[in-house]
């Protein structure tokens, strides 16, 4: 077999392995999980070398169905803000500070007294707060680079190290419109020696490693390209490729991603952008969603309602759902109600305002979106388990405006391994 292309999705839970042809076609995937981080208060780590013992299982498995012998490029995606510190020969100097590792408290205010509003580097779970804190610590030691969990496994299939990419970079204070390190992170005393060369999401940047081709049984003459963070990945996954394509994830919250032809930035929104090539992905998170709904029905309680909806009549009930007070996007209010009154006699009608009250939010999202200098909505394809509802999205359409997909492939492995094959971004 030829032309075979590899993504390695390093996620909270587990390692998948996606396999896939010249065409893109899925030749398979597989998955190992990974033990729960360590947690302590805020604190939030995990060993890196168990991130490449699960890979390499991950992998293992993967070769028991697809001919590894045959692959040419490997990208890796990884958990966004996951940072360690290495020492020269690529052996970690410390634990793996996770995503979701807060502990960083103090450091993340001396970055805000320096940062531009729009900096991705801002707040306590930064990768750069996360530097700075290992620094003041003096942790610092032997370390040559600071990388991120993404990189650190490319690194080790290359045996070659400090390569990252305009993604995974994004919190730790690159500015992806001037496509460099800024100057004010020379305020925080940040040594310019630790960070990473960034390349474009999906560069090749060197053969692996002969020892680890044969340990994983990997063709030799594999190239490691530069890899992303796993939300972008999932993005990719969906191939969504033209500005104006977007992306709606309906889990527990809900998640707008917009392909963009200019950074789209609004800190006190929660808008952000990341960079895909010569495009951008813009995107903001609203508290609604999923959650919204099980605060009122339980799963198997909305399951049974939805075969009574009724998209084509509305309810006429103007709602704003949320689980708990407090919005983020598209409406910036740290104090805003649930708005979910009156509520009809009727459970089914009821639920089905919720439904609504959600598109409603959706819909205006991306209006907002748009306000803020984004393309207008064309054509939207939704991930996450609301997607299956069928009623639901009949009454997002309605909302909408615009024709929605559900995505045939939503997993971050397999986005990796899409970059891997075009050698770069759509």
């Amino acid at each position: 077999m030829a032309g075979v292309f590899l993504g390695i999705d390093v996620g909270t839970g587990g390692v998948r392995a996606c396999a896939v042809d010249a065409r893109g076609g899925k030749l398979g995937m597989e998955s190992v999980p990974l033990p729960a981080p360590r947690q302590n208060g805020h604190a939030v780590d995990q060993d890196p070398e168990l991130w490449w013992d699960v890979t390499a299982a991950a992998i293992g498995k993967l070769r028991r169905k697809v001919d590894l012998q045959a692959v040419e490029r490997v990208s890796v995606d990884g958990t966004s803000g996951t940072l360690l510190l290495i020492d020269a020969a690529g052996r970690p100097c410390t634990p793996g500070l996770m995503y979701n590792d807060a502990r960083a408290a103090a450091q993340a205010a001396r970055i805000a007294a320096v940062a531009p509003s729009d900096s991705g580097a801002l707040g306590a779970s930064s990768a750069l707060a996360k530097l700075l804190y290992l620094s003041d610590r003096g942790e610092i030691g032997q370390a040559r680079l600071a990388v991120h969990q993404a990189d650190w496994i490319a690194g080790r299939l290359a045996g070659h190290h400090g390569i990252s990419d305009e993604n995974n970079v994004l919190k730790l204070g690159y500015d992806p419109v001037t496509r460099t390190w800024p100057g004010w992170l020379d305020e925080l005393g940040v040594s310019r020696e630790l960070l990473p060369k960034v390349l474009v999401p999906g560069t090749p940047f060197a053969v692996i490693d002969s020892a680890v081709a044969s340990a994983l049984g990997l063709s030799p003459a594999a190239h490691i390209a530069a890899g992303t963070t796993d939300g972008v990945a999932a993005f990719v996954a969906t191939r969504a490729d033209s500005p104006g394509d977007a992306v709606t994830s309906l889990g527990t919250t809900l998640v707008v991603k917009l392909l963009a032809t200019r950074p789209i930035f609004a800190a006190d929104q929660g808008v952000y952008s990341h960079r895909l090539g010569e495009r951008w992905l813009a995107g903001g998170a609203s508290n609604s969603g999923g959650g919204a709904l099980l605060a009122h029905f339980t799963a198997a309680d909305m399951e049974r309602l939805t075969l009574q909806l009724q998209p084509e009549t509305p309810t006429g009930l103007d709602y704003y759902p949320l689980p708990k007070p407090g919005e983020r996007f598209p409406i910036a209010d740290p104090a805003l109600p649930a708005r979910v009154t009156p509520r009809p006699l009727d459970d089914h009608r009821f639920f089905q305002a919720l439904l609504e009250g959600i598109a409603g939010i959706e819909a205006l999202a991306y209006r907002r979106l748009a306000e803020l200098g984004a393309p207008k909505l064309r054509r939207l394809i939704s991930v996450g388990g609301g997607a299956k509802n069928a009623a639901w999205t009949e009454i997002r359409r309605r909302a909408l405006g615009v024709a929605l997909t559900v995505a045939e492939e939503t997993e971050a492995s397999y986005g990796a391994a899409l970059l891997a094959l075009r050698g770069g971004p759509p």
